[in-house]
């Protein structure tokens, strides 16, 4: 897939590594660069002028060897008339750069504006454009580094202001990553947004455990739950939480695991049941804790070092632990 702006900057340097597509292509930016900051003072304005010369007629024009200056005007032209924001929602994993998907690295080879959280691992950054403005909004349990109204403020504005704004958000956007609520922000505002989905936590953690969430004998179905609460209270369905036959994932749940564990208990699940708290999964730096509900319950206090973490209860986590230790 060609893809020009992702590699060259407005000077029209490739970025090492770039195939026959970003060498051939760098002249033609080159050629224009001048008349580029000339006729568009803004940064802003001047990429979008880039993006739209180097990924359509002007760049065919420039693979084939041939002349595109009438090419790039037009597209110059255009990109005036049409320089409008937009945010991309973008799903940044479990953490592991390699966990994310291609569509999210051309986004972020794109940005003007990166808007991350805590959950967002450090490599994953370091893939945004170089000239990228990086927002940290982190949020990490009963200490909002930034409230939710204003990050979805924040990138309203940016938008408005004509900037691509990448809302990097860990795991996936619409599981536990409140990016509804910033989808309904940029569509009540009349702000383009897309949404790109990402590899979430209980994905990431079945698949680095071997835990499947799923299986035909132990598990034909499978929740995700989160432990986060609202009020001081766990707003759960315990009791369809307990039925047998499915796999649960907890989100968010470290600090309530008891009165996860309580409450499951209560509506009938014993409290025998497998169970895996797998600490930063699908990273370098995971950890899995493997027992029983009641025991995993017990032990988590000390054993947690206060990264994210997720709860895998269910049948299939001792398949698993049977498993590994035959192996």
């Amino acid at each position: 897939m060609r893809h020009f702006p992702a590699f060259l900057d407005l000077t029209g340097r490739a970025a090492p590594g770039v195939g026959e597509g970003g060498t051939r292509g760098a002249p033609l930016a080159d050629r224009f660069k001048a008349a580029a900051r000339a006729a568009l003072p803004g940064l802003a304005a001047r990429r979008r002028s880039a993006d739209a010369a180097l990924t359509g007629p002007a760049a065919d024009l420039a693979i084939a060897g041939r002349a595109a200056g009438a090419a790039f005007a037009d597209a110059r032209r255009g990109a005036e008339t049409r320089l409008t924001g937009v945010v991309h929602l973008v799903g940044a994993g479990p953490g592991a750069t390699d966990l994310l998907t291609l569509r999210a690295l051309r986004l972020l080879g794109e940005a003007d504006v990166v808007v991350y959280d805590r959950l967002v691992g450090e490599g994953v950054l370091d893939l945004a454009r170089r000239g990228a403005e990086r927002v940290f909004v982190g949020k990490a349990r009963a200490n909002h580094c930034v409230p939710q109204g204003e990050i979805n403020a924040l990138i309203v504005r940016l938008a408005r202001e004509g900037k691509r704004v990448v809302r990097l958000k860990g795991g996936d956007p619409f599981v536990f990553g409140r990016g509804g609520e910033e989808l309904e922000a940029c569509r009540a505002a009349g702000v383009a947004c897309e949404v790109v989905p990402g590899v979430t936590a209980a994905l990431a953690c079945a698949a680095a455990t071997g835990i499947p969430l799923t299986h035909r004998d132990r598990a034909r179905t499978v929740t995700f739950a989160t432990g986060h609460t609202r009020d001081g209270r766990l707003y759960l369905d315990f009791a369809a939480l307990a039925r047998p036959g499915q796999t649960l994932a907890v989100y968010m749940g470290v600090t309530t695991l008891a009165a996860l564990r309580d409450g499951l208990v209560a509506a009938g699940l014993p409290a025998g049941t497998p169970a895996a708290l797998v600490e930063r999964g699908g990273t370098d730096a995971q950890r899995v804790l493997r027992g029983t509900l009641n025991s995993v319950v017990a032990r988590a206090p000390v054993w947690h070092t206060c990264g994210p973490a997720l709860l895998l209860v269910g049948d299939v986590a001792a398949q698993a632990e049977e498993e590994r230790l035959a192996a």
